[in-house]
This record gives structure tokens, C-alpha cells and sequence, in this order.
């Protein structure tokens, strides 16, 4: 059995003993996958790194109730994904509310355990200007499940039976959230679309 543990979830065996160094070999791993998780479903970089500071908080505090009965990446993007929900609801309610306030699970933390020396870069495959802005606007306009199923296929770590069990759905209806989500952002992004892809200046 502990010759098919799959690394990860080795190193969160080790944090559910009190191993710091391994906690730290996954925050180091996973910090910028999950930063840019919440840049997607958030799309403000600062408020981004806040939340995933608050995610790996999440992680360790949750150590003592890991079980290794799904990948570690599955566990952590579940994790991240309902943090995001979580504070795309809060803004629907209380829109002037920010991240950028204490939260109450990072006041025995240290700010700079988490911080990237390499600084914060949103993901590479986002376009520029005008048509990035077209974009974060279908994004934002898609449902809840719609938006974090193709947030999460964009996640190279995750496969369509990891992004269902961060959904909590069936594969079908993963495949079937994604599929509307890209068929919806296909439709409103017309104008900036030729022949099935990105439409570029002459």
C-alpha cells in the first residue's frame, strides 16, 4: 500500500504528524497553481494570493482529518474551489467587502510564510487588453458550476474524474458543465472569434 502512495500524499501524511518542512514542500508546489485557480474564478491578483494564503492555512489546520481516499490535488482544488465560491457570494452580498481585511484564520500566521519571491503573474494563456476584458466578462457571467468546471480544466493537475469529485457531481454532468460553459463563452465572444480561434489584427 505505502509503495503506491502517490507523493503528495505522502508529504501530507507527513503534515498530519507535524512534518513543517513537508508542508512546506507542498506550499511551494501548489501555491501558484492555486493562485491562479483563484485569479480565474476571482480575477484580481492581490485578493488571489490572499485566498491562497488562506487555502494552505485551510490545509494544514485540516491535516489531523486527511485521509488518503482521493488524490491530494482533488483534496486541495475541493478546498480552493469552495473558498472561491465563498467569496464570489460575499461580494454578491456585501460588494464593498474585500480580502484585503484580516481573516480570521491568518491572524496566527505569519504573511510571508506564503510569499513568492518570483511575485504574483497572471496565467500566461490570458490574451491582453480589450479581448481579455471580453473574457473575464463571459466568465463572470457564466453559473457557479459552469465557471468552476472550466476554471479547473484549465488545471493542468486535474483530470475530468478529479474536476467531478471537486464538483461533487458525476463525470457526465462534469462533461456536460464544461461543454455549456464553452459553447455559451463561444457564442458571446463571436465577434472576437474566426474559424474557431482567437481572431487576430491584421
Amino acid at each position: 500500500m505505502s509503495a503506491q502512495l502517490e507523493p503528495d500524499a505522502a508529504l501530507m501524511l507527513r503534515v498530519k504528524q507535524g512534518d513543517t518542512e513537508a508542508f512546506a514542500l507542498l506550499v511551494d508546489k501548489y501555491k501558484q497553481p492555486v493562485m491562479n485557480l483563484a485569479y480565474r474564478m476571482l480575477h484580481d491578483a492581490v485578493e488571489a494570493e490572499d485566498l491562497a494564503q488562506v487555502v494552505f492555512v485551510q490545509v494544514y489546520k485540516s491535516a489531523d482529518r486527511y485521509k488518503v481516499n482521493s488524490k491530494f490535488t482533488t483534496w486541495l482544488f475541493t478546498i480552493a474551489r469552495n473558498l472561491c465560491l465563498n467569496e464570489i457570494r460575499r461580494r454578491s452580498r456585501h460588494p464593498a467587502e474585500s480580502l484585503d481585511e484580516p481573516h480570521p484564520d491568518l491572524e496566527d500566521q505569519p504573511r510571508h510564510q506564503f510569499e513568492d519571491t518570483r511575485g504574483f503573474s497572471p496565467p500566461e494563456t490570458l490574451l491582453h487588453g480589450e479581448l481579455e476584458q471580453k473574457i473575464e466578462e463571459a466568465v463572470n457571467a457564466l453559473p457557479e458550476n459552469q465557471r468552476a468546471a472550466l476554471v479547473l480544466c484549465r488545471q493542468d493537475e486535474l483530470s475530468y474524474d478529479d474536476i467531478a469529485k471537486v464538483l461533487g457531481c458525476s463525470l457526465s454532468a462534469t462533461k456536460s458543465l464544461i461543454h455549456r460553459g464553452r459553447e455559451t463563452l463561444k457564442e458571446k465572444l463571436k465577434p472576437y472569434l474566426k474559424t474557431g480561434t482567437w481572431q487576430e489584427d491584421p
